[in-house]
């Protein structure tokens, strides 16, 4: 029945002209009408009827409601024939489906046009993200993928959680959280590390908060995700990815160093993936106090490992001039994780202290020690390990508090 009904109201839209949402919906709500006449549909069912026909002809068909519920972090459209979601942390197979391919590519195509991206077989694999909600989007189209259209959505929260609620979750200690915010304010450069879903953006969205008010920021990301608060003077910039001759592309490493021309203050790279780490060190290393950036990696020492690769990606330089690079630039590695039973945690904050016999020289500040399992849930505590050593930043800031004594 709803198959007819979205029949009929596709017959009646004038695709002549740009018919406004409002005017589907009436003509959406005239046909359920006309058919609850012939058969006895009660109110509710009515509703879900206009509500599937609809998302089905301006949304995104059956996972629009899954976009539109807070619960849900992470949407996994694995073809046409299965979903799975995140929820709390957990994840599990949904119960509706695509009926055919045709639908859910009707759909890849409806998120790809509102971000003004193209996907083909020639361009099978894109980043984007909802306009409606900022969420993440990949989709990868077959035939790269095998059991075809893949789509992956990652949900951020509707609002952007601050320091005080992951105090709360259990994510950070408020010591630590203290700490860090002196070491932002103060204009430490600052790497946050991890796997994937360890909660890096949420991370940088928090510690960004501690961001001077009076301070230019620009943001540079692949698709824009961040949401810093409290910046006036604050500019956004989103990669670009090439038109249909392959030409006119605008990657990360080009806006980088546009970046370095328009007066920031600080820089912040939602996330360094490839050759663009070598312009973010440089940048680092060229007065720009107080950057922030992410990147994939299994701890702190490996994050070092990874930036390594990624600036050999980009330019063939000697090893020990990269470890320079890096051991000038970055002053502090926050690796994140996302423990076994679901949580995510700071579970390492670590001094870049110089090199010494060739290799960069990571010192503990913070760890994450375990202290076993109650109903399911990791117990555990941030110890902190040592004091900084670094400290002529906070110095220079004027505050004493976060030199190590008593924090």
């Amino acid at each position: 029945m709803t198959k007819y009904l979205r029949e009929c109201v596709m017959e009646q839209i004038d695709i002549s002209r740009d018919v406004e949402d409002g005017e589907v919906q009436d003509i959406i709500r005239d046909n359920v009408i006309r058919l609850s006449r012939e058969f006895y549909i009660g109110a509710s069912e009515r509703e879900r009827m206009s509500r599937e026909i609809f998302n089905s002809i301006r949304k995104l068909d059956i996972i629009q409601e899954l976009v539109d519920d807070s619960r849900v972090t992470e949407i996994m459209v694995n073809g046409t024939e299965n979903i799975y979601i995140e929820e709390n942390g957990h994840i599990r197979q949904w119960e509706k489906r695509f009926t055919d391919k045709e639908k859910l590519e009707n759909v890849i195509q409806q998120i790809v046009a509102k971000c003004n991206r193209t996907i083909n077989e020639s361009n099978p694999i894109v980043d984007c993200r909802l306009p409606e909600n900022g969420s993440r989007v990949n989709i990868v189209l077959d035939p790269v993928a095998l059991n075809g259209p893949a789509v992956t959505i990652r949900r951020f929260p509707d609002h952007p959680i601050d320091m005080k609620q992951l105090i709360r979750m259990g994510s950070i200690s408020e010591a630590c959280a203290e700490f860090l915010r002196d070491l932002v304010i103060t204009g430490y450069n600052i790497f946050i590390s991890g796997g994937t879903g360890s909660g890096k953006t949420t991370f940088l969205n928090a510690l960004s908060e501690y961001i001077p008010s009076d301070e230019r920021i620009l943001t540079i990301e692949d698709s824009a995700e961040l949401q810093i608060r409290g910046i006036g003077n604050l500019i956004r910039m989103e990669t670009r990815n090439a038109n249909v001759e392959g030409c006119n592309e605008i990657g990360i490493r080009d806006l980088i160093k546009t970046s370095l021309r328009m007066r920031p203050d600080r820089i912040i790279v939602g996330e360094v993936r490839g050759a663009e780490a070598l312009d973010m060190l440089q940048a680092l290393n060229t007065g720009h106090d107080g950057s922030l950036s992410t990147g994939h990696a299994n701890s702190a020492q490996d994050m070092i490992a990874r930036l390594e690769t990624m600036v050999l990606m980009g330019m063939d330089m000697p090893l020990q001039a990269i470890r320079r690079q890096i051991a000038s630039g970055v002053d502090i590695i926050i690796h994140l994780g996302r423990l076994r039973d679901g949580s995510r945690k700071v579970l390492e904050v670590c001094e870049v202290d110089g090199m010494r016999d060739g290799e960069v020289i990571l010192h503990p500040l913070y760890v994450y020690e375990e202290r076993g399992e109650k109903d399911g849930r990791i117990q555990g505590d941030l110890i902190r390990k040592d004091t900084l050593k670094n400290i002529g930043k906070l110095r220079a800031g004027g505050i004493r508090s976060a030199t190590g004594e008593g924090s």
